[in-house]
């Protein structure tokens, strides 16, 4: 039987291998993040903007909604489902302008 010569070799890490993720990061917290945004956006117009430029400005805090979810969802660096989470988010900053715009218009209806 003849033997193998095996050398003894170091192994080392040569900076340019990306180790695969194994567990990802929810992405859930990212979501709703842009979410209570657009409720502090929608709170700051119901504060500081007059009555009839309200509107005008919701449309305004729900186009500052859809560049945080883009800024948000790249910080997240993970391109699987990028598009489910940014329209995940909006859709959601949508809901929450819309229930926001609609206690502004009872509050309007009912105000002296």
């Amino acid at each position: 039987m003849r033997r193998r010569m095996t050398r003894n070799v170091r192994l080392r890490e040569n900076g340019q291998v990306a180790a695969p993720e194994l567990v990802p990061r929810r992405t859930i917290g990212g979501i709703v993040a842009v979410w209570i945004v657009a409720a502090l956006v929608g709170i700051a117009i119901a504060v500081f903007v007059p009555l009839g430029w309200r509107a005008q400005w919701l449309a305004v805090g729900l186009a500052g909604c859809l560049i945080a979810s883009f800024l948000v969802q790249l910080a997240y660096g993970r391109s699987q489902g990028f598009t489910q989470r940014v329209g995940a988010s909006v859709l959601g900053a949508f809901v929450v302008l819309g229930i926001l715009s609609l206690g502004f218009g009872l509050a309007s209806l009912f105000s002296v």
